[in-house]
């Protein structure tokens, strides 16, 4: 192999690491609110975040006891479609349910 061939192979191998990087990963919370039924906040999990109904209920009693819950770790454009997604339905129905995300 030539200097160049090698150089080349460096390179390739170089840009190959660069494409096998995985993304970035945030955290998805559901925040606490004085409106938002507890009942409404399971539904959200069970139906936006597929949690099965004990799972999310220990999530909204979380979030009602401590201010904000985990409801999923996503990569940054799953996270961004889920919390646009819980913030419409919640307006739909009535609810100020917000959620925030947080680079992991």
């Amino acid at each position: 192999m030539t200097l160049s061939n090698l150089q080349k192979e460096k390179e390739l191998q170089e840009e190959t690491d660069l494409q096998l990087k995985k993304p970035p990963l945030y955290s998805v919370f559901l925040l606490n609110d004085d409106y938002t039924t507890m009942d409404f906040v399971i539904h959200i999990l069970e139906t936006v975040f597929h949690k099965p109904v004990i799972e999310a209920t220990r999530i909204m009693l979380h979030v009602h006891k401590n201010g904000k819950g985990l409801a999923g770790i996503y990569t940054r454009e799953i996270a961004e479609t889920k919390i646009e997604t819980v913030h419409d339905i919640a307006r739909e129905h009535e609810f100020p349910l917000k959620c925030s995300m947080e680079k992991e």
